[in-house]
């Protein structure tokens, strides 16, 4: 017997925005968001191939410990970014968030770079297992901000660490302690930037995960929907190994938008 997961999930180009920049991928053993930084340029390549990067070398390495290997992710896919970057001078500054949870075997693995989020719904409680890599968290951890006050923030949107091709990003790794029934969001900053957390955990309440996501994304759209948004709902199940390819999600529906995928190695550790 194996975690996985059973999941549903959404993304929409929202109303204001041209294109998605978001890029996701939704499958048994790994859920992820990556949101290409606003204001850049190429924000959907650095998003696509990121999530390309660690979706391939995740179903590639089936039996790599999670932390090694989005560790890994992260490092090449700031290599992968670089290459782009060095082969086309228009996507320079070209970056990405990333927030991914990886099963292997019984063990959970969060990675998590930037602003998009990872929740945690447990007992009719909301946990955010993440921290925000912003300008503005750094001045609440320091007192300089009160919380009330992020949502208002002129620089609310400043991204202090991200995916990116010109220097790599450390990840900020957990192993997360989770039970079989915990529900896990997913989700980039075009949900939590617009809805309260506690329209949040309403919608989460709704037992299928694929009408809990899409709901998550209606929320955001009603309430604006000025960015892209995605959302990931996942629940941890216990039981024998599951057998599908999962779900491809915003940019990353879009192989074009990948700088080489012939550049990434799965074979081997």
């Amino acid at each position: 017997m194996v975690l996985h997961f059973s999941y549903g999930a959404a993304s929409h180009v929202g109303l204001v925005r041209e294109q998605n920049e978001d890029a996701g991928f939704a499958g048994p053993y790994l859920q992820l968001v990556a949101d290409g930084v606003g204001g850049a340029a190429a924000g959907e390549v650095a998003s696509a191939t990121t999530a390309y990067v660690v979706t391939a070398l995740a179903m590639g390495r089936p039996d790599q410990d999670g932390a090694t290997l989005l560790a890994e992710a992260v490092l090449t896919a700031h290599r992968e970014l670089q290459r782009g970057t060095r082969d086309d001078v228009a996507r320079h500054g070209m970056a990405t968030t990333l927030t991914a949870v990886l099963a292997r075997g019984n063990r959970v693995t969060l990675a998590h770079v930037g602003d998009s989020r990872a929740y945690l719904v447990r007992d009719g409680a909301l946990d955010r297992l993440s921290t925000d890599q912003t300008l503005v968290q750094l001045l609440v951890e320091k007192g300089d901000l009160r919380p009330d006050q992020v949502s208002t923030h002129p620089l609310r949107n400043v991204v202090l660490r991200s995916v990116n091709g010109d220097e790599p990003a450390e990840p900020a790794l957990r192993e997360l302690d989770l039970v079989v029934g915990d529900r896990l969001l997913l989700c980039s900053d075009g949900l939590t930037d617009l809805v309260a957390e506690g329209e949040i955990l309403q919608a989460l309440t709704l037992e299928d995960p694929d009408e809990a996501a899409q709901t998550l994304v209606g929320l955001a759209l009603t309430a604006g929907g000025r960015d892209n948004v995605t959302c990931l709902v996942a629940d941890l199940r216990d039981g024998p190994e599951v057998k599908t390819d999962g779900r491809l999600l915003g940019a990353m529906l879009d192989p074009r938008l990948v700088v080489d995928p012939a550049a990434i190695r799965v074979v081997g550790p």
